[in-house]
């Protein structure tokens, strides 16, 4: 007779170290939304919560702060139930920290020292923002590794990316002042990261793996969201690797390129969370018919 695992404290997480499936997210759009920079929609945090608490590994691999998601995606977790042990984890500031994710916040923060910009650059960064570009961006203080702005909630889009093209021609200026020549400018709708050149979302997928290898955890196959060309690259990794993979795109106007491994767009023409959420709901699904 084969015996059974005890079944796990209804406030600790299943442990499965071979789910059938884990997930790697982008956060910015697939999860939050790009207008308020909020987790708005309620079932993205309870299907989250619902796939991990049964042992699904999820990863958030961003190019946000650690803060960012303990301010707004760690609370929507712990709302939804999030149960300790659950297999959560960020990967911030595309793949330069990390960190593990509970029902009380972020557990030991890990940041690359060699992927860190000076804090000159910084300074300097902040100053040309305030001078000239205080009225549509901010400068992301909280970053560890990368140097970031971002446009300004409220502020009127189409003003912040002209205002954006001007800004961006003046970091080579500063790069160049700093002596720094392994680094790129990185610009999206809403924010530019000044950054590492090593850093990116492959960076991020193989952070991913290895935190969960360390906790002996092998997903069958991967499901990566994103809104972005450069979010692909998780799902490159991934199957470069030999892993099992297919890539969700929330923002496929911007076209869907031709893949090894098949991209998933939504049925119903939702775009950004609302698509997120659309996907999230039917995995949480196929989960509960499965438990």
């Amino acid at each position: 007779m084969t015996s059974q695992p005890a079944p796990a404290p209804a406030d600790t997480a299943t442990f499965d170290p071979a789910p059938p499936f884990g997930l790697l997210l982008d956060v910015d759009g697939p999860i939050a939304s790009p207008v308020t920079r909020t987790v708005a929609i309620e079932s993205i945090g309870r299907d989250l919560a619902a796939m991990a608490n049964a042992g699904i590994p999820v990863v958030f691999n961003t190019g946000r702060s650690d803060a960012f998601i303990a301010a707004e995606v760690v609370p929507a977790l712990r709302a939804a139930g999030l149960r300790e042990g659950a297999p959560v984890f960020t990967i911030s500031e595309k793949g330069a920290v990390w960190a593990s994710v509970s029902p009380a916040g972020l557990g030991e923060i890990s940041i690359d020292p060699e992927l860190r910009l000076p804090a000159a650059l910084y300074d300097d960064v902040r100053a040309l923002v305030a001078e000239r570009y205080a009225a549509l961006m901010f400068h992301d203080e909280t970053k560890r590794a990368m140097v970031s702005v971002e446009m300004t909630v409220g502020a009127d889009p189409h003003a912040y990316l002209a205002a954006q093209k001007h800004f961006d021609e003046a970091i080579p200026a500063l790069l160049e002042k700093h002596g720094l020549r392994d680094v790129r400018i990185d610009p999206t709708i809403i924010s530019t990261d000044i950054e590492h050149e090593l850093l990116g979302k492959d960076l991020g997928a193989a952070r991913t793996l290895k935190l969960l290898t360390e906790r002996g955890i092998s997903a069958g196959s991967w499901f990566t969201m994103g809104d972005s060309r450069t979010d692909y690259a998780m799902a490159e990794w991934l199957h470069k690797h030999g892993h099992e993979v297919s890539h969700v795109d929330v923002r496929p106007a911007d076209g869907v390129p031709q893949t090894p491994y098949p991209v998933l767009t939504s049925a119903t023409g939702a775009i950004h969370d609302e698509a997120g959420a659309e996907f999230l709901t039917n995995w949480a699904g196929r989960i509960a018919d499965e438990a």
